[in-house]
C-alpha cells in the first residue's frame, strides 16, 4: 500500500503536459537548431560581453542556417540621494531586442526581449564603484544571454519538423 502511495505522484507528473526542452540531447531538435545560429557583432563593450556569452551557450557549428540580431540597451541611474546630493545606489539595466532570421529568406522567425537588473552601492573609492559597475555587466550579460538561449529552444522545440 505504501508503495503505491508513493507512486500516485509519479502517475499525475506523467500527464501534466511537461516535455523535456533537450530531449534527444545533442542529436535533438532543439540542440539541433541551436547550433546553426549565427551571432551578429553587437557595438559596444556590453555588446561584445553579449556576444562571447551567446556563443558560449549556442556553441554553433556547421553552416548557419539562422541569424541572431540582437540590439542593447544599457542604462545606469543612480537613485539613494545623500543630503550633500551624491548617489548612493545605482541600478544597471541591460535591455535587448533580439531577432531570429531565417538565412534561407530572409524572414523573422522570433522577436522578442530579454532584460535584466542589477543593484549597486557608490562607495567611496571611485576604483571600487566602476569594478562594481563592470562586474554587474558581465554578470547581466549572462543572465540575459540565458534568457535569450532559452526563448530561442522554446521557438526551436515549438516548430514543426522539417
Amino acid at each position: 500500500m505504501k508503495r503505491l502511495l508513493a507512486l500516485a505522484p509519479l502517475a499525475l507528473l506523467a500527464g501534466c503536459g511537461l516535455h523535456p526542452l533537450y530531449a534527444g540531447g545533442g542529436a535533438g531538435p532543439v540542440a539541433g537548431t541551436l547550433a546553426h545560429v549565427e551571432v551578429t557583432p553587437i557595438d559596444g563593450k556590453s555588446g561584445w560581453l553579449m556576444s562571447n556569452a551567446l556563443r558560449d551557450r549556442l556553441a554553433a557549428s556547421g553552416t548557419p542556417q539562422y541569424r541572431l540580431d540582437v540590439r542593447l540597451d544599457d542604462k545606469i541611474a543612480g537613485f539613494g540621494v545623500r543630503r550633500d546630493d551624491s548617489v548612493t545606489r545605482e541600478r544597471r539595466t541591460l535591455r535587448a531586442r533580439f531577432q531570429l532570421v531565417n538565412l534561407a529568406d530572409g524572414s523573422v522567425l522570433l522577436d522578442d526581449t530579454a532584460g535584466s537588473d542589477a543593484g549597486i552601492d557608490v562607495v567611496q573609492s571611485e576604483y571600487a564603484t566602476i569594478a562594481a559597475e563592470n562586474t554587474a555587466l558581465e554578470r547581466l550579460s549572462g543572465i540575459v544571454a540565458d534568457q535569450i538561449v532559452a526563448r530561442l529552444a522554446v521557438y526551436a522545440r515549438s516548430r514543426p519538423s522539417r
